[in-house]
């Protein structure tokens, strides 16, 4: 079985801010995930939750009466007359049916309805900061790369200036110009690249407080179950309905369909037991009466119900289907993304293999031979220049599919995710390091 969480995968051995203050991948995943105050409410929700149920099993409270009974207007004397009496009584209520229990069994469902809630969310943040990572990780790797090759551009505007000015160089005015121009652009490039990354990890600074600056090695990420086979979709359904927000919707299910029994116990009549003990005075002679002792029950008569209960039954009902309807649309939007994504990083996977076997070596060789054919008076600055910035695009680009691939495995790793009966906690994938 896959590791439960990327969070309990990844200890923190040092915090950021610590040595080199850099932020590594798993650390930002696991600082996310263990400061999310997300999931501390909807602990204290699952709480609140729990307490409720025991509340609605209780009885009512039972009432007490104290009553002065029957005095006489003309002289409120007690003994005057035989009905007057001081009466203590008690009224106990019994609610309909087997409502409480079913009160107490919807409470009890709700409030295990959270800790699916809580794994769908670590999945989520998990995903999250993975691609806020992976995006301030691509614009850094990216500012390195061009900074790696703005030294070879100075030193080209440097020998095309010392050409220009020398009377037997090759290099003409238009070169010298091109030289600077390609420079200057890159400086642009380097602008933009850092407003990418400062962007990210301000995004990045939500989930992770004072996060700092993002360092660290690219992670080796793979989905938790293999994406490239051609499954037919009902393998891919019945995946996904073991996914913690779909597991969450069918307790909602449950939940609401405890709601149809509890609107039929409104049909059924509300009990109240009632026992009353009356204290009589003495009579005008002197003689004792008789104290008074009264019990009872009494009962609703549940006759008119076609705006009432029927109402109430049928939007339980209607209630029920929604929240259905809300579950086989979830189902339909995860299918549709995973086969999205899966198709992504099919593509992803074919250009990475491209690039690797065939454009960046190409591109390499194109490159150097024509910075030697330059140098050596077998070809003009132009098309040095424009190989050059060719080999520094294919290596950028070859770079952002890297990324967007292991992003598009942290947003399948999201949806393959599930809730291991052990830990109730969703399997994702680790990651490690290259």
């Amino acid at each position: 079985m896959y590791a439960a969480t990327l969070l309990l995968a990844a200890a923190l051995t040092s915090p950021p801010g610590a040595a080199e203050d850099k932020l590594t991948f798993e650390q930002a995943i696991a600082i996310a995930v263990a400061s999310d105050p997300w999931l501390d409410g909807s602990r204290y929700s699952e709480a609140a939750l729990a307490d409720e149920a025991v509340a609605a099993a209780q009885l009512p409270d039972p009432k007490v009466e104290v009553v002065a009974m029957n005095f006489p207007t003309d002289t409120f004397n007690f003994g005057q007359e035989p009905m007057t009496q001081f009466a203590v009584g008690i009224n106990q209520m019994f609610p309909r049916g087997a409502s409480r229990a079913l009160s107490r069994q919807q409470k009890e469902q709700l409030a295990a309805r959270e800790p699916l809630l809580r794994a769908d969310r670590r999945a989520r943040v998990t995903a999250t900061v993975a691609q806020l990572w992976l995006d301030a990780y691509s614009a850094r790797e990216s500012i390195q790369l061009i900074e790696g090759d703005r030294a070879l551009f100075e030193q080209l505007v440097d020998a095309a200036v010392a050409g220009y000015a020398s009377a037997r160089g090759r290099a003409r005015q238009p070169d010298v110009i091109r030289a600077q121009l390609e420079l200057t652009r890159l400086d642009d490039r380097l602008t933009m690249l850092r407003q990418r990354q400062d962007g990210a990890e301000r995004r990045l600074a939500e989930w992770v407080q004072d996060a700092g600056a993002t360092g660290g090695a690219l992670p080796r990420l793979e989905p938790l179950v293999p994406v490239t086979d051609k499954r037919p979709p009902s393998d891919w359904y019945q995946q996904l309905r073991l996914h913690p927000a779909v597991l969450a919707l069918d307790v909602k299910i449950d939940a609401v369909a405890t709601g149809i029994d509890l609107a039929k116990q409104q049909y059924k009549p509300e009990w109240g037991l009632k026992a009353a003990y009356g204290l009589r005075g003495e009579d005008p002679q002197g003689e004792d009466r008789t104290d008074l002792f009264t019990v009872g029950v009494s009962f609703d008569l549940p006759l008119f119900t076609e705006k009432r209960q029927d109402k109430t039954l049928s939007a339980a009902v209607a209630r029920t289907a929604a929240t259905e309807t809300e579950r086989s649309l979830l189902l339909r939007q995860l299918v549709a993304q995973l086969e999205n994504a899966r198709l992504q990083l099919v593509r992803l996977d074919q250009r990475r293999a491209l690039y690797r076997q065939q454009l960046l070596p190409q591109m390499r060789e194109q490159a150097e031979a024509s910075l030697a054919g330059y140098y050596n008076d077998e070809s003009d600055f132009a098309e040095a220049v424009r190989a050059r910035i060719a080999e520094l695009n294919a290596k950028i680009d070859a770079l952002d599919i890297e990324v967007e691939r292991l992003k598009i495995i942290a947003q399948l790793n999201y949806l393959l995710a599930q809730v291991p009966a052990e830990t109730g906690q969703p399997a994702v994938n680790k990651g490690t390091q290259k």
